[in-house]
């Protein structure tokens, strides 16, 4: 009797602590991307675990590494991934199209600005919150400019006559990238000041006399007044030629900017280095204004609640200046307009973004499913151009073939016309 009350009692303290245990078992699973904004994330988690009662198992990846466990996990409907960081312009519409995000409905997106928004969003609903985004910026030289009695060019002829009279002995006048599908998204802003486009509703138009006219002019001065080899160059060639004082313009990313003014980084002193919109075209002014990276749920998670809470403090107004204080270029509109803030952030990365959250296109590549086939399609493109400094008689012909191919991915994918 003694035996079987003693029995009898153990199983109700142990029922009683694994109902207890249960209760407090509020756990997510996160997926991160191995990011300066990852990174202040994960710093932060454990005031967010004591606050929330919510413990949050958090794995970091690389960026294609990311993308591939994330398409695997979802493909095969196995995935216990609650919230995970994503590249919109990248993934976004493959993921959106298999229904892996979540509609967020229910999140307060006035605080971002419409640009970034409208690229987040699939079938009239927000999939994403965006996080980081970057827009296409000038560096330049204001010491070699000033030398020389230039102004900053603020059209392409301004910047044709500049990078010319720049270009002198081992100093190259300008440079953008050159190496195929990484030139891309450099070449975007470019199209975009000429009138062009990539995609219009779902087409292919890069073959047009507007998107043709700056395919051209870009291949003209990268290939007229860029350093040696540049077919072969994306960013990571072209920064330290920069740091190194053997470019006086370049073309690129927001985001290299405090590399540029590193003084272990760089050779030159962060008062010889400015930042300025990219010059105007002939029909625009529209540089790319992208968001890098956002946040979403999965569609999965069997936990929606808890993933919401998350999300919503993983892209707070706190968190976002918090980033901003270590030159991430956060989404929110109001981290941009807060002096607290910008006091510590370059002025000219907050004057070019002001211009770029009213004027910016929200895509700097072909926004679709199939977008690395299409990238390397265009970049054939422009290392032609590039070859021949804008003159080659086959470009034309080349733009027509590769957007017959870019359309038949678009059909492949059922995107065609949409």
């Amino acid at each position: 009797m003694k035996t079987t009350l003693k029995l009898g009692l153990a199983m109700a303290v142990t029922m009683g602590l694994s109902g207890a245990a249960l209760a407090q078992t509020k756990e997510i699973r996160v997926l991160l991307a191995n990011h300066p904004y990852g990174e202040v994330l994960k710093a932060a988690i454990p005031q967010f675990e004591q606050q929330s009662g919510i413990k949050v198992n958090v794995e970091s990846l690389q960026e294609s590494q990311l993308t591939t466990k994330l398409t695997t996990e979802f493909a095969t409907n196995s995935s216990s991934v609650d919230v995970f960081m994503t590249r919109p312009l990248q993934d976004g519409k493959l993921f959106a199209k298999n229904k892996w995000y979540e509609p967020l409905g229910g999140y307060d997106f006035s605080d971002y600005p419409a640009n970034t928004v409208s690229i987040v969003t699939y079938d009239g609903q927000p999939n994403i919150v965006p996080l980081v985004t970057e827009w296409q910026v000038l560096f330049y030289r204001k010491d070699l400019l000033e030398a020389a009695g230039l102004k900053v060019p603020t059209n392409f002829d301004e910047l044709t006559a500049a990078a010319e009279k720049l270009n002198t002995g081992g100093l190259a006048g300008f440079a953008s990238r050159g190496k195929g599908a990484a030139a891309v998204t450099q070449l975007s802003t470019f199209v975009y000041n000429f009138g062009g486009n990539y995609l219009d509703k779902g087409v292919a138009v890069f073959d047009s006399k507007e998107a043709v006219d700056g395919i051209r002019y870009y291949g003209k001065l990268v290939g007229s007044y860029g350093p040696r080899g540049v077919t072969s160059m994306s960013w990571e060639n072209i920064l330290p030629l920069f740091q190194a004082g053997r470019i006086a313009m370049w073309t690129d990313a927001s985001v290299f900017y405090g590399q540029l003014t590193d003084p272990a980084k760089s050779s030159l002193g962060a008062d010889k280095i400015g930042i300025a919109n990219v010059p105007a075209g002939p029909k625009a002014n529209s540089p790319f204004y992208v968001t890098s990276w956002g946040i979403a749920m999965a569609s999965q998670s069997k936990k929606k609640d808890l993933a919401k809470t998350f999300l919503e403090w993983a892209t707070s107004k706190e968190l976002a200046a918090k980033a901003m204080e270590a030159n991430i270029t956060m989404a929110r509109t109001s981290v941009w307009e807060d002096k607290a803030v910008t006091a510590k952030v370059d002025p000219g990365l907050v004057e070019t973004r002001a211009f770029v959250a009213k004027n910016g296109n929200p895509s700097d590549r072909p926004f679709m499913s199939a977008v690395g086939e299409a990238r390397d399609l265009i970049g054939e493109i422009i290392i032609e151009s590039i070859n021949t400094k804008g003159e080659s008689p086959q470009i034309d012909q080349m733009a027509k073939d590769r957007a017959v191919k870019v359309n038949t991915l678009l059909r492949d994918t059922g995107e065609y016309g949409q």
